[in-house]
């Protein structure tokens, strides 16, 4: 009989963050942030720029094309005042959300969207942990144009915007390789690169292969219970296509590293990885990674510095090992690194 293991308490994953250490915007150009090399053989201090001299010939570098939408919604049943994440499209013009005065909802409840009066919005069903499912209709033009022109980006609430997101957000928060709309949080380290860094990684013979995961509002939500292996991931929609997969099984055969790039891209490989290699996937996942769990797809993770008491914490920890990421970030903060969203990057090999 298998023992149970023993608990993970969420205190294991805290560290004190001053504020200001919190950055409120990008590094211009993106390419000028730091990086932090978190290898077997110490901690260096480089900079994002610096990755082709750390990546190999032969290497392939596995991204994210997700691109973030105007997901932040303001609404009104009668007098009440509604605000709405959209979480994950599951089609026919139907939204899981996020809803705050969720209690407020019914099922058949009619929402009137700020800024957006034309657009059709109905409650069908009032879920769990305040998520409703919404009925937008099959207008799929209507529904982007009124997402275009009423919603907000949805920032973290770590970045301060008193007045709401700026028009700048809506370019800073979008990576260089955002092409499918889906996803509510950028997928951050992605926001480092510039043409002329990808240029640079690929005359080191470095290939790219891009997936797909919708980042959802999940990703915001706090850890609530003690024991972290409690906690229940909210699914994310992802693809790896067989032309991924194929190009990620070719490079490893050739003696090349996968080398994610940003912790969405890594959860949504670790959810194609069979023993034999990276399969085709398509659909929800709702993998959650802890210490302990056996890493079968990639050798680098390129990931901005997380927030305490995350899953995103728990996942650097249980890749790069726990001893040495809370060394790394006890580095991090003495060197006065940027942290979050708009921060800088560490560059993470995995453990043993």
């Amino acid at each position: 009989m298998a023992e149970t293991p023993p608990p993970l308490r969420i205190e294991d994953f805290d560290f004190a963050l001053p504020d200001g250490l919190i950055a409120q915007a990008p590094a211009r150009p993106r390419d000028a942030a730091r990086l932090l090399h978190v290898g077997r053989k110490g901690l260096v201090d480089r900079a994002v720029r610096d990755l082709p001299a750390l990546f190999r010939p032969g290497d392939i570098m596995v991204v994210n094309d997700t691109r973030v939408i105007p997901a932040r919604l303001r609404a009104h049943r009668g007098e009440a005042a509604v605000e709405l994440m959209l979480n994950r499209a599951e089609g026919g013009g139907l939204w899981h959300a996020l809803a705050r005065n969720a209690r407020r909802l019914r099922a058949g409840d009619a929402l009137a969207i700020d800024g957006a009066p034309e657009l059709p919005c109905r409650v069908l069903e009032r879920l769990e942990g305040g998520a409703v499912l919404l009925d937008f209709g099959p207008d799929q033009g209507l529904l982007a144009t009124a997402l275009d022109r009423a919603g907000e980006v949805p920032l973290p609430p770590y970045i301060a915007r008193p007045e709401g997101p700026s028009d700048a957000d809506r370019q800073d928060y979008q990576t260089i390789f955002a092409k499918r709309p889906g996803a509510v949080a950028a997928p951050t380290a992605s926001l480092h690169f510039t043409p002329a860094l990808l240029d640079a990684v690929a005359a080191r013979g470095v290939t790219r292969a891009t997936v797909t995961l919708h980042v959802g509002a999940g990703t915001f939500l706090p850890l609530r219970d003690d024991d972290v292996r409690a906690h229940r991931m909210h699914a994310e929609w992802g693809e790896v296509s067989a032309e991924a997969a194929a190009a990620i099984n070719a490079a490893r055969t050739a003696g090349g590293r996968v080398i994610a790039i940003g912790t969405t891209a890594l959860r949504l490989l670790e959810s194609a990885a069979t023993d034999a290699g990276i399969a085709p996937f398509k659909g929800l996942t709702d993998i959650y990674i802890l210490p302990g769990h056996r890493f079968r797809s990639a050798d680098l993770l390129m990931t901005n510095f997380h927030l305490p008491r995350s899953t995103l914490f728990m996942l650097v920890a249980a890749f790069a090992g726990m001893a040495r990421m809370q060394a790394a970030y006890t580095h991090a903060i003495a060197e006065r690194y940027r942290f979050y969203s708009y921060g800088d990057a560490s560059l993470l090999e995995r453990a043993a």
